[in-house]
């Protein structure tokens, strides 16, 4: 049984940085400990040197997180992502234009004749697709030209060659970071495949090809740890691929999820260590909380620890 300790009553009475905010909440309990805890285990990954896979899913490119996911991208801090076709929809789309503000209560009916799109109170107008449609055709087409089958990681290395310096691909093409999406057909990105393969049948985007790139890293890694953002596919994609290695050896999980209905994305990391995907007597821990509040404090905290 882990040793208690005392709860103690948090005071802003001396907290001048984000360090010293979230050193604070430890003590507090519930989440605002497991943040705490969460920023201390992701200090140890990188004193340790493991490998770390960075997983998102697609909303929080959507929202203003973006730019806390290309900043981790710009400073190395993580050296694998694994995500969705939608976070490559977003990041490619808003490149070029924003995303709007709404309201989690705007009426959906209307929104609908008016061609705006509702991802929670953020607001993506049709136009916005139409400029991926334009925007990628025209990529596929150049594609093409030099290679008729490419890999997820691949395709996206390229995407991010022709985005600016908001976009998270931009910098992990910058910094040779490989994005694996084994899910890419299932966005907007994968019906403008659909599409472009109409009239150019020998297109093919291979989801099989980077799996041995993906297991090369995993087994030539000394220790390997994940920060995972909500679940689904870029949750399972990482804690699936360490089975080959017995497990990850450290795990951080953000996510509102639960595990009641035993859903992947709900599954705390203690279940994930009866698959062996994270390591019997591996460090890890669950911040139920939405990422858009917790995720910007973590990386506020290893700021000003000197980490990112």
């Amino acid at each position: 049984m882990q040793k208690a300790s005392e709860i103690i009553d948090f005071s802003l009475e001396g907290k001048k940085t984000a360090e010293d905010f979230v050193a604070g909440l430890a003590g507090t309990g519930f989440q605002a400990s497991h943040l705490a805890e969460a920023v201390g285990l992701i200090e140890k990954m990188k004193k340790e040197k493991a490998t770390i896979f960075f997983g998102f899913t697609a909303n929080l490119v959507a929202s203003g997180l973006r730019g806390i996911i290309a900043e981790m991208c710009k400073k190395k801090f993580v050296d694998v992502v694994v995500t969705t076709a939608g976070a490559i929809d977003h990041d490619i789309i808003k490149s070029f234009e924003p995303y709007l503000k709404g309201s989690f209560n705007l009426d959906d009916i209307e929104l609908h004749k008016k061609g705006i799109n509702r991802l929670g109170n953020i607001l993506v107008p049709n136009e916005r697709f139409e400029l991926l449609e334009k925007k990628t055709q025209e990529w596929f087409k150049e594609v093409f030209a030099k290679q008729k089958n490419i890999s997820p990681s691949e395709l996206a290395k390229f995407f991010g060659s022709k985005l600016d310096e908001t976009s998270f691909l931009y910098w992990c093409n910058k910094n040779n970071i490989p994005v694996f999406c084994p899910g890419i057909t299932d966005g907007a990105i994968g019906l403008q495949m659909y599409f472009f393969k109409q009239d150019h049948k020998d297109f093919i985007v291979d989801v099989t090809g980077d799996m041995k790139q993906l297991a090369n890293i995993v087994l030539n890694s000394d220790k390997t740890g994940a920060i995972i953002l909500g679940g689904g596919i870029s949750k399972h994609h990482i804690i699936g691929a360490n089975i080959l290695r017995e497990g990850l050896d450290f795990a951080v999980y953000i996510c509102t999820a639960g595990e009641f209905d035993g859903s992947l994305s709900g599954a705390q990391t203690r279940e994930a260590k009866s698959w062996g995907k994270i390591k019997e007597e591996a460090n890890s821990i669950n911040v139920n909380c939405d990422a858009t509040i917790a995720f910007p404090l973590m990386a506020a905290a290893l700021k000003d620890k000197k980490l990112l």
